[in-house]
This record gives structure tokens, sequence and C-alpha cells, in this order.
């Protein structure tokens, strides 16, 4: 990695608590919710999820960038990050599959770095007050425009950011010849879950968030897929209508994350934002049937109100999975319909893998379904 010359920069939030640290990448005014990861590895993935657009990110791990980064992993076709923040850049990277350095491909998305932070204090603070919104700038103290800027950031509640992350137009991933067809709305989608499916002898047919479901239906799917994405899913209001009318012909679907709490709000459930949600590689997991406890992966700062016992106003809906650290609803599936939902990723990328055995359990219901 090339010397930079040392930026003064600045992380205010909107409590007034301000961090001091070294600005590298781009040294734009940056202004988003803070959020913090707990993942170890897998910083490439992490910053091209799609779910985290809109978001300045802090690491917890203590440095990052010590092994480059490659064009195999992104998880879409660029950063998706607002902003990093981190306790240590690594000035050299090592791994044989490694083709530059982190500073440079952030650099080159226009993400800003913001280097030098004493991470486990505002982890602390975050965990403490809140996710909140944020500032990154270049200087020592914030002048009146940053201090504009971040008034007039809005907050993540109400925000459809699916629309803005989805795909324009409908993609084919996986062989054509396949014999299983899934349709896979894209609110955010992350390339691993593609690969998964097709590794699991399917083609997808991956289409914008607002397609309607005469439309998805159209394409004849074995079974309907609903993805990850950011945002508040509240005010994604067109998808209810959209899942409702696919269900309705009992095609088998399956949800993740985001998906898995539009299927909650299709069915009557609420759903709420957390004070500072699970993002991370190490949240536990309890299967309820089987009382097994999965260690998963997880980016979702809301979550489908509702316990062990019930999801209220859900009826039709039973819980398969909590949430180990706060009892929050972390699976669902319809009591009749061939529906089921993670509000985790078992795609993982980055890991853990504790929960891939849920794409199998998708494809056994697209096998019974098709008879």
């Amino acid at each position: 990695m090339a010397d930079r010359a040392d930026t003064p920069g600045f992380l205010l939030l909107e409590d007034g608590t301000l961090f001091r640290g070294t600005l590298r990448g781009a040294a734009s005014t940056t202004v988003a919710e803070v959020v913090f990861t707990t993942n170890m590895s897998g910083y490439q993935e992490v910053f091209t999820d799609p779910s985290y657009s809109g978001q300045i990110v802090v690491m917890t791990a203590p440095m990052i960038g010590n092994y480059g980064v490659n064009p195999s992993d992104p998880e879409s076709g660029a950063p998706q990050v607002a902003g990093v923040v981190v306790r240590e850049l690594s000035r050299h990277y090592s791994n044989w599959r490694a083709e530059g350095d982190l500073v440079s491909y952030l650099e080159a998305a226009q993400v800003p770095i913001l280097e030098g932070i004493d991470t486990r204090r505002l982890t602390r603070h975050l965990r403490t007050v809140g996710v909140m919104r944020g500032v990154c700038a270049a200087g020592e103290e914030p002048s009146a425009e940053v201090l504009a800027a971040l008034g007039a950031c809005p907050s993540m509640e109400g925000l459809d950011l699916a629309s803005r992350v989805t795909t324009s137009a409908s993609y084919q991933w996986g062989n054509p010849q396949a014999d299983r067809h899934i349709v896979a709305y894209d609110f955010g989608i992350k390339r691993n879950i593609l690969r998964l499916f097709d590794d699991a002898g399917c083609r997808v047919t991956v289409v914008p968030a607002q397609t309607s479901a005469e439309e998805a239906l159209d394409l004849a799917p074995d079974g309907v897929f609903l993805s990850n994405g950011p945002g508040d899913p509240d005010a994604i209001a067109y998808a209810p209508d959209t899942i409702r009318g696919i269900a309705e012909r009992e095609v088998p679907i399956f949800g993740i994350c985001l998906g898995h709490q539009l299927l909650g709000l299709t069915y009557g459930a609420a759903t709420t934002k957390m004070p500072y949600g699970h993002r991370g590689g190490n949240h536990p997991v309890r299967e309820l049937e089987t009382g097994r406890i999965l260690i998963t992966s997880q980016n979702h700062g809301f979550a489908v109100e509702g316990s062990a016992e019930s999801i209220p106003g859900a009826p039709a809906l039973e819980v398969t999975h909590v949430n180990l650290n706060d009892g929050t609803v972390e699976g669902l599936r319809h009591r009749e319909l061939p529906i089921f939902a993670v509000q985790y990723h078992p795609e993982a990328a980055p890991g853990p893998h504790d929960a891939r055995p849920l794409f199998q359990q998708f494809m056994e219901s697209v096998r019974k379904s098709r008879g």
C-alpha cells in the first residue's frame, strides 16, 4: 500500500460525542447511520454487502486490511458502505489471493476510512446509547457546514433503501439448463446466496424489488426467494401484497433477513427498530424444534416483534428460532403454506456456516411442491 499523507479527521455522533483520528481514502464529508460489526475477518464481504447501504461501519476487530482484497469475495459489484471506521489499517497485506490493498479499493469507490479511533470505546457507546446518525469529515473540529450536513441526515426509520440498491432489470444466474428454477427478489441480494442456489442445482432469475406477483409467477418458478437488504421494512409498502399474491398460489417461499421481516409484515406482524441491531459473525440462535444452537452471521437493525411463544398479530406464523442474547425472533414459518424465513444469514460470507443446511431445506420444499 502506497504511503499517504496523514489527514486529520473525525467522527461526530448526533449526541455530540466526537472521535478524532486520521482520514484516509475519500476526504469528502459523509453522513449516515453509524453501526458496528463484530466480524473478525471477511471485511471485503462486509463492505460490499448491500444491507450496509447508507451506513458508516465500525469494525471491532483491531486491525483491518492485512490480507488485502481480491475480485472473488465481493458480495456486490462495488463497496456499499458509506464509510469505514477502524482502530488500525494494516500497511502491508499478505495473501495468495490478494490483488490489491484495502485503502486503494475503498478510495476508488469514494468510501472514506477513519483510522486511529478507539473502536472499543465507540462500540461500547453505541451499545449503551444505541446506533445513531454521524458525520465523518476532514479536520480537527466540525464546521458549521458539517453540523448542517449531520442535521439534514435522515433517520433510517422510514427509508426504503431496497429500491435504491435493487437491480434495474432482471438477470439470470447459474446453469441455464438446471432443472429447478428460483425467482429471487433483489432487495439487496448477496452474491453468495446466488452461488449456493447454483450449487444446489438451480437456475435463478433475479428480479427487481418492485416486480409484481403476476410478473414473477409468469416466470414459472419452482420457488421464490426474498433476499436480504437495507432500510426499514415498513417502508417497503409494495412488498406484502406481492408476497401474498405468490403465497396464494402455494409456491414455496424462503426469506432471509429483510425477506424475513417482509414475510412477517405480510401476515400481520409488526417490525421494530432495534437499539443497536445484530451485526457480525458470532450471534447464537436456538432452533426451537430441536434445541440445537447455531452460531450465525447477522446484519440487521430491525426485527419482527414477538417471542418464542408467538408473533402478535400473525396467527398464521409460528416462531422457529430465537436469539439467545435478547430473545428476538430469528426464524418463522407459515403453519399451512410452504413458507419459511430466518433473520440471520445462512449463506454466511463471511461465516460461520452452521445454518447452510437451510438451503437444502428450501430445496426439499421445492421438490415436494413439484411432486
